[in-house]
């Protein structure tokens, strides 16, 4: 959020008439490690409440709701073991569910604002104790154990509940096979010991069957063909749709269950083609593929691990000459895709956690919960675009997966500027994809020096160009010193006065910078005139509506 979202926020809620268990205003610090009590009693509270999310806010008085102001800096203060205390506290978190760290300037103070994702499907503990909010205060959630019971029941695991109709007749020989390949993959220590088990025994030390009834999970992943309809209402189909440079359909496949099996049929289906770039400097091309195998496939079997799948939703892959878009049903719990990113602590909360310990157990997802992270991580070092996540509809989650080089530039900044850091190169990637960053950010990157170039408009700054060749594009896009633009006008009026806006037009447009579109480009000229007319330069020898533009007395007043 920037300073505008987090004051109107702040806003709203000074109005709360007292805090709530799910808002807590100080107006100090406080120890760490009641800090950290906090977060998981505004966590586990928040669940209880249905809340998005729960707030802590430093700085405004309780009671009075006063703006004080602190100095208490969350980023530059220590946990235990010297750790950063961001870090101390997100890895006291189980499961960490997140929460973000707002420092801004409100109604001239200084104010802290924790932003605290609630529980899911279990109460949130602090390095090994779950609290929760009573009223004002904080207590130990154990003292009231209806409530830590509502918390373990406010959402069903979908995929842990046993399918009454299902045998194990029901799952594909074939995926059982490729299950345990892959299960001695990941734990290659039982390989003997897998070979000693039975089917029923296997599924059960897997953790795809409860006691050897079969689960909604284990239908998922292994089940035949034929057995999705014992999943009905739930939809498992993923949707392999090819389209062209129109959006038109092309060709399409459908894939249900077995899940483990086809994930590799519908990478098959995917068009990945070898590129060969140039980049500058260079007399050798490199030739790289449009997609990365591993990308695609962490993309998809998180579609698999968070679909909502009481949605009646199906899991889409599109793609189109320039990209893949992998879509789920279910809102993204984490909230913040850059919350994922910048914390060091993975968030480790699934929408169907038993599915996700079976995926886990199968070698498909990994345990530490870093999966997108890598992702973006992955993309860098290809030097391509990062992915990019849709989170605009509350009930769906789609990636996209660029195919191609956008902007030269940004390739050749990331192979000179290795030191970057990702929340930096997330941002840049944002610019060389022409995406709105936030005022605060274009700040941060000008102060790097990366950008430069009239906010929102920006470009690579000048010492990158210069440093990756690209000084001839820099120009175009930056554009050149109002000066040069009232020299032109200027020059071109004393030859051939009077002149139209037409004939301004034609003689700018294509020297104004190339990020600006054809309205702002206009829109600049319109600005140009008005400053050469007011400074007494030019005159109107034509009417409002028809402007003919003339010198004014001879002309020489430059």
């Amino acid at each position: 959020m920037n300073t505008a979202e987090l004051t109107a926020l702040l806003d709203r809620l000074r109005t709360e008439p007292h805090e709530a268990e799910w808002l807590e205003f100080k107006s100090n610090r406080y120890e760490p490690q009641v800090l950290g009590e906090y977060l998981s009693a505004l966590a586990n509270s928040a669940c209880l409440l249905g809340k998005p999310r729960a707030y802590l806010v430093f700085g405004i008085e309780d009671g009075t709701h006063a703006v004080l102001g602190t100095a208490f800096d969350p980023l530059a203060e220590k946990g235990s073991g010297n750790q950063l205390l961001p870090l101390w506290l997100s890895l006291g978190l189980r499961p960490n569910v997140g929460f973000e760290i707002h420092p801004f300037n409100y109604h001239g103070e200084r104010v802290v604002l924790f932003e605290v994702h609630p529980a899911f499907d279990r109460p949130v503990k602090f390095y090994g104790t779950a609290y929760i909010r009573d009223g004002s205060s904080k207590t130990e959630l154990a003292r009231y154990p209806e409530k830590e019971r509502q918390i373990w029941q406010r959402r069903v695991d979908w995929s842990a509940q046993i399918c009454d109709r299902a045998t194990l007749a029901d799952l594909e020989p074939e995926a059982l096979v490729k299950a345990r390949k892959e299960y001695t993959t990941k734990f290659p220590g039982r390989s003997e010991e897998v070979a000693a088990w039975d089917d029923a025994t296997f599924l059960n030390k897997v953790k795809l069957t409860i006691q050897g009834a079969v689960t909604n999970a284990a239908l998922l992943l292994l089940g035949r063909e034929e057995s999705s309809t014992l999943l009905a209402p739930a939809v498992a189909r993923m949707s392999w749709i090819l389209k062209n440079e129109r959006n038109e359909e092309l060709d399409y496949q459908h894939f249900g269950p077995p899940f483990l099996l086809n994930v590799d049929k519908v990478l098959g289906r995917i068009r990945n083609l070898t590129l060969r770039e140039l980049p500058g400097g260079t007399l050798f091309p490199l030739e790289i593929t449009q997609y990365d195998p591993w990308v695609i496939r962490e993309a998809l079997h998180n579609c698999i691990a968070h679909q909502d799948y009481g949605l009646r939703g199906r899991i889409n892959v599109v793609e189109t000459p320039d990209g893949l878009t992998l879509a789920n049903v279910g809102g993204f719990l984490p909230g913040r895709v850059e919350a994922v990113i910048e914390q060091d602590a993975p968030l480790e909360i699934y929408r169907n956690p038993f599915l996700a310990e079976a995926m886990v157990n199968l070698n498909m997802i990994d345990t530490q919960g870093g999966g997108i992270k890598r992702m973006f991580q992955v993309q860098r070092r290809r030097f391509f675009p990062l992915p990019d996540y849709d989170l605009s509809q509350p009930e769906r989650v789609a990636v996209g997966i660029r195919g191609r080089i956008l902007d030269e530039r940004y390739t050749r900044l990331l192979m000179t500027q290795t030191g970057l850091g990702l929340g930096m190169i997330m941002l840049l990637d944002k610019v060389q994809k022409r995406q709105a960053i936030s005022a605060d950010d274009s700040k941060r990157l000008r102060a790097a020096k990366l950008v430069e170039g009239r906010y929102p408009n920006l470009v690579v700054a000048a010492v990158v160009a210069a440093a990756t060749g690209e000084k001839a594009k820099h120009i175009r896009d930056r554009g050149f010193d109002s000066k040069y633009y009232r020299d032109l006008i200027v020059a071109l009026i004393g030859k051939h006065q009077p002149v139209s806006r037409e004939d301004i037009d034609r003689l700018l447009l294509d020297k104004l910078p190339e990020v600006l579109s054809e309205a702002q480009k206009r829109n600049r000229i319109h600005n140009l005139l008005a400053q050469l007319a007011a400074a007494g330069q030019i005159h109107n020898d034509g009417s409002r509506r028809y402007p003919r533009w003339a010198l004014a007395g001879d002309g020489n007043n430059q």
